[in-house]
């Protein structure tokens, strides 16, 4: 797996979602301040919801970009199979059903989905219950996420 060209895919994915979500709060400002929206008496929140919805945009594409940074300066490592997990890992994992999942360990954009070379991977980060629990172990160990409902991964390869 070539993980320059996946970390340029991710990059690639967080500009375009940028972008998008940019636009999105530059109207929904204009919404907000449009004159038609000036409430006429306490019910009238059209302009309120828009302004709120700005914000809410505007954050998340702040996010978006420090995401970006990270992403950018990444340093990518290579891993064999003695090498402990850690940032930057793309990681195998199987389930007792024989179901099969790939991720990769990144700085930021937890819940990101791509499709690299046909498979799908997921980004995870080391903050996350995932994450937490990968972050040290080798292949062949064994991973066990709790929640409603138990589930235990095997660690088939990392790359």
């Amino acid at each position: 797996m070539n993980k320059k060209i996946l970390c340029q895919q991710i990059i690639s994915r967080l500009k375009a979602d940028y972008e998008l979500l940019l636009r999105a709060a530059k109207t929904a400002h204009a919404a907000a301040t449009h004159a038609e929206n000036v409430p006429d008496n306490k019910y009238a929140t059209l302009g309120l919801e828009a302004s709120y919805l700005a914000q809410g945009q505007a954050d998340r594409a702040q996010e978006i970009k420090l995401a970006l940074q990270d992403f950018r300066q990444l340093a990518l490592q290579n891993f064999s199979t003695d090498d402990q997990i850690r940032l930057t890992a793309v990681v195998q994992l199987g389930d007792d059903n024989g179901g099969e999942r790939r991720v990769f360990i990144g700085p930021a954009a937890g819940g990101l989905l791509l499709e690299h070379d046909g498979v799908e991977i997921m980004i995870i980060t080391p903050a996350s219950p995932l994450g937490r629990e990968l972050i040290g172990k080798r292949c062949d160990d064994v991973v066990e996420l709790k929640g409603g409902v138990v589930r235990e991964y095997e660690i088939i390869s990392v790359c």
